[in-house]
């Protein structure tokens, strides 16, 4: 209870962000292929933000 309130980090809130895409792009791979590749291709965005995020974070 104690981190109720606690903000979350930059790079937690990308991660559930690209979790709940890739799996938004698997159930459309089963009837929509065009809208999952779509998908795909915003979590993979997301992702290259969060290894931009890794990388300035060991530069600190």
């Amino acid at each position: 209870m104690f981190g109720l309130f606690k903000k979350k980090s930059e790079k937690e809130t990308l991660l559930k962000k690209y979790k709940t895409l890739t799996e938004e792009a698997f159930k459309l791979s089963h009837s929509n292929r065009t809208a999952s590749d779509a998908k795909t291709k915003e979590a993979n965005d997301i992702l290259e933000k969060i290894k931009a995020l890794e990388v300035q974070e060991e530069g600190e």
